[in-house]
């Protein structure tokens, strides 16, 4: 799969010197705005692992946010890119058209949920996407409001910051946002009030009225939510609230749009997250994980749904650019041929299984309140001993520890306190459970 070696090694500080120099270079020529979890500068990546430009390799439990599910340099992605790029590297679809944008199309109506007819539109960005979902929806209800939840994440652009729920970083400063964007509960079942057995029913039967009184269901023309929610914490939904929100949303002429950007492709054990429950959403919108790498992104739907726009509504100058419609074909190759669901669902077990020892092990092991997530979308949440509230400091302290011993992890959640788990779902277990030791001790240190 990858010539880098699949082991960790560090051989300098985390970051290293070279790293250091570079980073020196970036702070005095890109904008201060654009962060970085970790200032270590990548030289090469594969499998499992990110290898720097000081010789360090870090255990790579990120994928760059869950995009490089198929590793960071797959054989077959790179085989069709790099085809394509002797070939031709754009011609604009909306100029000269190409074969490659049709394929994709045709193997996202082929994998998507439902057995209706599909088509889709291609894009360059997750955000770009959720606007086009947007745009599609209001095309053909003829109806304007957007709803969306509690702890969801849609993008930077300003419509989709003004889907976001979460204020810092993504939104705070940059408004006034889009108008027409009205925000409901989520079963939230960790932190809901009466017991997440009753978060299902009880969110979504306060979803609806918050819709029905406060918008209209009339009034609304796309109804937009990610299936397990990704900035926000890694949050499942309770079981049954999926279900009722899709319910409701057919049985009023709304659009309900699943957000399977971070979610997508294999991520959770599914190719889609949806799947999970059953749903078969109107329109869905992905990107990250599509492309092993590569800009692309995509709204998929219903023939009719997706066909309401008027032509030359929708497109863009680099939307479903040919080498990313490449690479994206080698991805969903790889993941067929490898059966990245199958992995996935490997990844979950070991995942939660050593957690699990984790936060029994744990002297004040409450300080783990929720383990949590589908597939290699895992994460933890962690509070303060003896209660529910957030704490931020530890998963701060427990990312900063990890990132020194060369595992690198991401945190998440609305309350800043989610240590999250995107390991490439062809990692190996040897390399897996590595960086969970890692992990483990970063526990005992803190």
């Amino acid at each position: 799969m990858t010539a880098i070696p699949q082991e960790r090694r560090v051989v300098t500080a985390i970051p290293g010197p070279k790293s250091v120099e570079l980073q020196a270079r970036r702070l005095a020529t890109v904008a201060a705005g654009v962060g970085s979890t970790l200032p270590v500068f990548t030289a090469r990546a594969g499998g499992g692992i990110i290898e720097d430009v000081d010789g360090n390799r870090l255990i790579d439990f990120g994928s760059g946010i869950a995009v490089t599910s198929v590793g960071a340099s797959a054989e077959a992605v790179v085989r069709r890119a790099s085809a394509q790029l002797a070939d031709f590297t754009h011609t604009c679809f909306m100029v000269t058209p190409y074969e490659g944008y049709v394929e994709v199309c045709e193997q996202l109506a082929e994998l998507t949920p439902g057995d209706h007819a599909k088509k889709s539109a291609l894009f360059n960005s997750g955000a770009e996407a959720v606007e086009n979902a947007v745009k599609i929806a209001r095309a053909y209800t003829k109806r304007t409001a957007v709803v969306v939840f509690d702890h969801g994440y849609h993008g930077r652009t300003n419509l989709t910051m003004a889907l976001t729920a979460k204020n810092m970083p993504y939104k705070q400063g940059f408004g006034p946002f889009a108008p027409e964007v009205y925000r409901v509960p989520v079963a939230y079942g960790y932190r809901w009030p009466t017991g997440a057995e009753n978060a299902g029913a009880e969110a979504s039967a306060q979803a609806i009225d918050q819709i029905t009184k406060q918008i209209g269901a009339d009034n609304v023309a796309a109804i937009i939510i990610e299936p397990v929610l990704g900035e926000g914490g890694f949050i499942e939904p309770a079981k049954g609230f999926l279900p009722a929100i899709a319910q409701f949303a057919k049985d009023n002429g709304i659009v309900f749009v699943a957000d399977e950007i971070q979610s997508g492709f294999c991520r959770t054990g599914q190719w889609f997250a949806c799947e999970d429950e059953g749903i078969v959403p109107d329109l869905i919108t992905t990107a990250k994980g599509i492309a092993g790498g590569l800009p692309l992104s995509a709204v998929t739907g219903r023939a009719e749904i997706m066909d309401a726009a008027h032509a030359g509504g929708l497109g863009g100058t680099y939307g479903g650019n040919p080498v990313a419609c490449a690479g994206a074909l080698g991805a969903i190759e790889t993941m067929r041929e490898l059966d990245l669901n199958g992995k996935a669902k490997r990844i979950e077990e070991v995942m939660k299984g050593r957690l699990a020892e984790m936060q029994a092990k744990l002297p004040n092991g409450d300080v783990i309140g929720d383990i949590r997530g589908r597939g290699a979308m895992i994460a933890i949440e962690l509070v303060k001993s003896g209660t529910k509230d957030p704490n931020p400091e530890a998963a701060a302290k427990l990312a900063k520890a990890c990132h020194a011993e060369g595992v690198l992890v991401l945190t998440c959640g609305t309350y800043g306190n989610v240590l999250r788990f995107l390991p490439p779902l062809v990692i190996g277990e040897d390399l897996l459970n590595e960086g969970l030791d890692v992990i483990e001790q970063a526990f005992s240190q803190i």
